[in-house]
């Protein structure tokens, strides 16, 4: 498949910027069900990636680490002390499975965008950082009613305590608005979003590149198409950075509602 296929840039006399098209993507041959489609292909290959990462690492780790399990103990001890312990607390190492699970899932899912031959973040479509976000929020929900009971649980989230009586008419319901319902959707598009735009942003200079250095080159424009391959490779980059901090917010957000499942005085 040719570049500009790729990128769905335009095959006419004028540059077509590409749009929502390059994130559509129907089954992965003729006769395929309709549901296996290369979002559905990397959730897949991530949960391989995880799979065959934690089983190198851990499955008989050695008194000196050497190889995968040195990289596997150094990523164990950065989400447990990055993100388990000062989110949850004494509870925290309890959580690192699930924890060390979710980020890097979540991570190479994102990568995937800067992979060639994927070249698309599974979690740019909306309906997988959807689904993270409400098995955190059904998981917060469960454990603040076990630990709380439901009544406590509504008290500690819309009446905290120390706080002047008339602020609570204002200060309630933006409590029950924020964690109840706008929580797990914000926790889902904040992930969606910048996985979405920075995919879109590259997929825009690639275009650029290819244009005005393959298809229509001349003297003029391929000033424009250096600078465009210029911006994707920067682009690039940056999106890896975004990619691995988006993977780390997500997972850092997920304990910080565990841990005050378990701890809402703190």
């Amino acid at each position: 498949m040719s570049a500009p296929h790729l990128l769905a840039s335009g095959s006419g006399d004028e540059f077509e910027a590409p749009g929502l098209e390059i994130f559509d993507w129907g089954p992965l041959w003729d006769g395929a069900p309709s549901w296996l489609t290369k979002p559905v292909l990397i959730v897949a290959l991530a949960v391989v990636a995880l799979t065959w990462f934690s089983w190198s690492a851990f499955r008989s780790p050695k008194l000196v680490p050497r190889g995968v399990q040195n990289v596997g103990e150094v990523a164990y001890l950065f989400v447990r002390d990055q993100v388990a312990r000062p989110m949850i607390g004494k509870d925290g190492d309890k959580w690192m499975p699930f924890l060390f699970t979710t980020f890097f899932f979540v991570l190479f899912m994102n990568l995937a965008g800067v992979v060639p031959v994927l070249q698309l973040p599974a979690t740019s479509h909306i309906a997988f950082p959807i689904v993270l976000a409400l098995v955190v929020y059904v998981m917060m929900l469960f454990l603040s009613i076990k630990h709380q009971g439901l009544v406590g649980y509504f008290k500690n989230m819309m009446f905290p305590p120390g706080l002047p009586k008339p602020l609570y008419v204002i200060l309630a319901p933006i409590e029950l608005l924020s964690n109840i319902i706008l929580r797990p959707f914000t926790h889902a598009v904040r992930l969606f979003a910048n996985m979405f735009a920075g995919h879109l942003l590259i997929a825009f200079f690639a275009t650029v590149a290819w244009w005005f250095l393959a298809e229509k080159l001349t003297v003029l424009g391929a000033g424009i198409g250096v600078v465009g391959f210029l911006m994707t490779v920067v682009m690039t980059a940056f999106e890896i950075f975004v990619q691995s901090l988006q993977a780390f917010i997500f997972t850092l957000l997920a304990a910080s509602y565990i841990g005050g499942a378990l701890h809402p005085d703190h």
